[in-house]
């Protein structure tokens, strides 16, 4: 039975929805996971049940688009054909429901309708890699980034492709529940509540699989433990017994980024953590995390996520503790 008290998660299906897609935000949002919020989450679509999975089963007990009227959520898992345009009643339900301070997610291909109800116009978005080409042509007002898991845009939200839905999903319950929240259901889905890096690691070519590169996954484990240590391109060469360009090469394979890029987002990760679940001061954390100094972690906090370590913590935990 729906619950008016909990807040109204909908997600948008359709004929031919992959079920994969579909079952993301469900598993997010509509399982009671032990130690984060509970939602009244309904999945709705604007044809008659029952539809039809890509994978050949079929979903019958749906909701119809009113849903979208009382939603503080909506979230569209994908599309079906990015040539196809969305019927305009989903699109006039998205309009309106933005137009009263919904939050609205377009994970993978769903980035599509939301662009369709020019809901995009002017802001960041992101869709999967395969499709950014013909995004960036059909929608070119949308300030498209293909290099990323997710994208925050106020109250609207989208994904790159697949599996980044479930990055997105989980952002949106530790940036409205907080860190505990998305690291109660990371836990139970056995994933991280948080993965850094952008798509560009997923295109063509995932992981080298040469001994070189097993060796560097070592490697990125022992750094990952020893973040406060003074980590620099040429002693970590040195550590994975490679030169200097070898090991460039095979590290911007492997990780999708350059060392000094990984090494940043890497102590930024563990910098949120402590920010969130600790009470150390700016000048303690700068020194576990390896920032080298309290500036130099406030100049990247701030470059990547908009606002001050102190902004952060006082999100997250409701309390102003002080920077040091």
């Amino acid at each position: 039975m729906p619950n008016s008290s909990r807040p109204i998660v909908a997600i948008i299906a359709f004929d031919q929805i992959s079920p994969f897609h579909l079952s993301v935000p469900c598993v997010v949002f509509g399982e009671n996971h032990p130690g984060a919020p509970h939602f009244d989450f309904r999945v709705c679509a604007f044809e008659t049940p029952p539809l039809r999975t890509s994978a050949g089963f079929t979903v019958g007990d749906v909701h119809d688009l009113s849903v979208l009227d009382l939603a503080e959520m909506i979230i569209i898992p994908s599309w079906r054909n990015p040539e196809e345009t969305p019927p305009q009643a989903l699109l006039e339900s998205l309009k309106t429901a933005a137009d009263r301070g919904a939050h609205l997610v377009g994970l993978c291909l769903g980035a599509y309708v939301l662009a369709e109800a020019g809901l995009l116009d002017g802001r960041h978005a992101t869709t999967h890699w395969a499709f950014a080409e013909d995004f960036a042509q059909r929608f070119p007002n949308v300030k498209l980034d293909a290099d990323v898991l997710y994208i925050d845009d106020g109250k609207i939200h989208t994904s790159a492709g697949t599996a980044a839905g479930l990055d997105c999903c989980l952002y949106l319950l530790r940036s409205q529940y907080g860190a505990s929240a998305a690291n109660a259901v990371a836990r139970r889905l056995v994933v991280p509540p948080h993965r850094q890096g952008g798509q560009s690691q997923y295109i063509q070519q995932p992981l080298p699989s040469t001994a070189r590169d097993s060796r560097l996954a070592e490697l990125i484990t022992w750094v990952r433990q020893n973040l406060a240590l003074p980590h620099t391109l040429d002693s970590l060469a040195d550590k994975a017994l490679m030169s200097r360009r070898t090991f460039t090469r095979h590290f911007r394979l492997l990780c999708g980024l350059t060392v000094g890029q990984w090494l940043i987002n890497e102590r930024l990760a563990v910098t949120q953590d402590l920010l969130e679940s600790s009470d150390f001061n700016i000048e303690q954390i700068s020194a576990q995390v390896g920032f080298g100094s309290p500036a130099s972690l406030r100049h990247h906090f701030k470059q990547n996520f908009g606002v001050s370590p102190q902004a952060w913590r006082q999100t997250f935990r409701g309390d102003i503790a002080q920077e040091g």
